[in-house]
């Protein structure tokens, strides 16, 4: 089978994590992973550490038009979808698209928005399209959604609600750089000249012909009780209320055959879904009010260690 692009993919995060975004090299593969399994991602992180940069690179090297919204609490679901307003020389409504209509999308500091707000992306996340005013609009393919979450105990944020946190595909962090690679980036300053001079690496139409690549990865029927069983524990585990929903063992499926396919395999292997699991499940757990200060990634951690691996 056939995997067209990868070693394009490959190249683009090998160069962006050694130039314009050191030490970002795993969010990097995550984004791609996202991107390439038609998912969304959430970063969470304190600021300053490059969130935002990673998106705007992303959306350069890809050619992809990029839409931003700095998420504020007196933000409204219109000024990220857009609105109708009326043109008094056609006597008519016209409507005026809002900046989720572009192929990557940033919600920056998603947390800071009132419930409401981030509502409004529900629908775009889950269907590629929006409904307003009774009209239904569709979004541009590829669509995907980067949000960047600050820590719930900084002032000002509103936790994201179960719903929305099961829409985005994988969540991860960024971390703090390496104390060297640190004093470089610091010695360096800012990347924002660099950003500014990345060229397009692939197109859309590159990038739907590699996502059609990534869905025809064979899952076969023993790793797919694999993903089960991962889901289903977590269901039973003791410190959790509530478990891995359907939707997350889809994504988990979707997000291991992106894996395969940055491997350079044409199945998908045990190794996938464990190179995958953690940053596509550990944000859909809800742990039990006794229990909320545990490490969610841990206990998804010890369920893959207590699971029996499929064999070929």
């Amino acid at each position: 089978m056939s995997l067209p692009h990868r070693d394009t993919i490959l190249a683009i995060i090998d160069d962006l994590a050694h130039n314009t975004l050191q030490g970002k090299v795993r969010a990097l593969r995550v984004a791609m992973i996202c991107l390439l399994a038609g998912g969304h991602l959430l970063i969470e992180d304190i600021p300053g550490l490059g969130k935002t940069s990673l998106a705007l690179a992303l959306s350069k090297v890809l050619g992809l038009g990029f839409g931003r919204v700095q998420c504020t609490s007196d933000l409204l679901p219109s000024d990220i979808t857009g609105l109708s307003i009326f043109d008094r020389e056609k006597n008519n409504f016209r409507f005026i698209e809002g900046p989720v209509f572009n192929n990557l999308v940033l919600l920056d500091e998603v947390n800071r928005a009132m419930p409401k707000t981030q509502s409004a992306m529900l629908e775009a996340m889950e269907e590629m399209r929006v409904t307003i005013e009774g009209v239904t609009y569709s979004l541009p393919h590829p669509f995907m959604v980067i949000a960047t979450q600050n820590p719930v105990e900084q002032i000002g944020t509103f936790a994201l609600p179960e719903s929305q946190l099961d829409r985005f595909l994988a969540a991860t962090d960024i971390g703090y750089p390496p104390a060297e690679l640190e004093q470089q980036i610091i010695q360096r300053g800012s990347v924002r000249h660099q950003l500014d001079q990345l060229t397009p690496k692939l197109g859309r139409t590159q990038i739907l012909e590699a996502r059609d690549a990534v869905t025809q990865i064979h899952l076969s029927q023993k790793v797919a009780i694999y993903i089960y069983s991962l889901i289903e524990a977590s269901r039973s585990h003791p410190m959790v209320q509530s478990g891995i929903s359907t939707r997350g063992g889809i994504n988990l499926a979707d997000a291991a055959r992106a894996e395969a396919y940055l491997n350079g395999r044409d199945y998908v292997a045990p190794e996938d879904v464990q190179a995958t699991a953690l940053v596509v499940t550990a944000h859909r757990l809800i742990l039990k009010p006794e229990h909320e200060h545990q490490n969610k990634r841990e206990i998804v951690r010890s369920l893959l260690q207590n699971l029996a691996v499929p064999m070929a």
